[in-house]
């Protein structure tokens, strides 16, 4: 209800519609790997390097006592249905195995904050050669691809 409240807020919310905008601009190719990948790289890669402030609100609750309001929780889930739609290809490819839609993209999306909180803290992704950073990105979110093919289901 205050005024920083409603600034905190609005700030959340330009993260995730910032997401949710950029994945829908995305095109689609016949790859469902490098389509989801582009979901991390560029578009949450950029959130993270170009507004590092709006990734830390929205992500790392940087702001003690923020609850999202509606208008921040229906950004969240547009932003989620994003992923959710680039995931779902991989499983029309026989590309998840046993895992459900719904526990890959929570995966993905788990590999997606470590590599940001890893980068923008600055301590495990400057042990790369300089300008390698991207690279790392990608290698890490394709192994996680993969692995969504050679495990089971968390209860399986």
């Amino acid at each position: 209800g205050s005024k920083e409240g409603l600034l905190i807020d609005a700030l959340a919310e330009s993260a995730f519609e910032f997401l949710a905008d950029n994945i829908a601009a995305l095109d689609t190719t016949r790859d469902p790997v490098a389509d989801l990948v582009a979901v991390g790289v560029p578009v949450f890669r950029s959130l993270v390097l170009d507004h590092p402030a709006l990734y830390r609100i929205a992500f790392q609750r940087v702001v003690p006592g923020f609850r999202a309001g509606p208008e921040v929780t229906a950004a969240r889930t547009r932003a989620f249905a994003g992923l959710l739609s680039r995931v779902e290809p991989l499983q029309e490819a026989g590309l998840l195995g046993r895992k459900p839609v719904q526990q890959a993209a929570v995966e993905f999306n788990a590999m997606l904050e470590g590599l940001a909180n890893a980068e923008l803290r600055g301590a495990v992704l400057p042990n790369l050669p300089a300008g390698d950073e991207e690279a790392a990105w990608r290698e890490a979110l394709i192994t996680v691809v993969a692995g969504f093919s050679a495990g089971g289901t968390a209860a399986g």
